[in-house]
């Protein structure tokens, strides 16, 4: 298996006004390249912690985290920026759109940041926000867009680079059901079109089960592994 993402031994411990608060305890994790991979538990079982953790977002207390065959919990802040920039693809549960900004813009953004010349952002803008049934609303700023466009909006801007991998914290969230189910059939497609690993946290039994592999954490710890349709 070409192992993109690995997780040996990782564990979280927030302090809380002298509390210690256990995130994650010891998880052990493999994804491939070009999995779509579902991380589902409740509230508090982890699985946005264990995100952060992959994505840079945040440290280990302990453990190790490989992406790509890089040591990345022993990165600088400047490191795991560049990394973050450069490898990983983040979809939020609130979209973390730019409001001022074009759907356009909000997709050429991190190119931009990468330093991509204006015309190839341009084409490569138009292409994904085509791709993912946007086009003719290039134009349109966030608020002019529904919530289920605006997270479409936020899924191009995190595939548009080709990323290493892509981090969705419960991307459906804030959507219905049905704008939900498109959304993830949508990622689904760009995954198989592109090769593009997807890991997604979620507790909507509805994206679980759309998911070919489904991991179950629960109370910081890895409790179920398996493949699906």
């Amino acid at each position: 298996m070409d192992a993109i993402v690995v997780c040996q031994k990782v564990s979280k411990t927030y302090h809380v006004d002298h509390i210690s608060v256990k995130a994650l305890t010891e998880v052990d994790l493999e994804v491939a390249r070009g999995e779509f991979v579902t991380l589902a538990g409740p509230s508090g079982s982890g699985k946005t912690t264990l995100l952060n953790v992959i994505g840079g977002l945040d440290q280990p207390s302990a453990g190790e985290v490989t992406l790509e065959g890089r040591r990345i919990d022993r990165l600088s802040p400047a490191e795991l920026a560049d990394l973050r920039l450069e490898r990983v693809g983040f979809v939020f549960q609130a979209y973390n759109l730019i409001p001022v900004l074009s759907a356009r813009e909000n997709v050429e953004f991190v190119m931009e940041l990468q330093g991509m010349g204006g015309d190839e952002r341009h084409q490569l803008s138009s292409e994904i926000l085509a791709e993912v049934g946007l086009e003719g609303m290039e134009d349109r700023r966030p608020a002019e867009l529904s919530g289920g466009q605006q997270q479409r909006v936020a899924v191009a801007r995190a595939i548009v680079s080709r990323p290493s991998v892509v981090l969705a914290d419960e991307p459906t969230a804030n959507l219905d059901s049905r704008t939900a189910r498109e959304l993830v059939e949508l990622m689904r497609a760009l995954n198989r079109k592109h090769q593009t690993t997807f890991l997604i946290s979620t507790h909507d039994p509805m994206v679980i089960e759309l998911a070919p592999r489904k991991i179950g954490l629960r109370d910081g710890r890895v409790v179920d592994d398996q493949a699906g349709r």
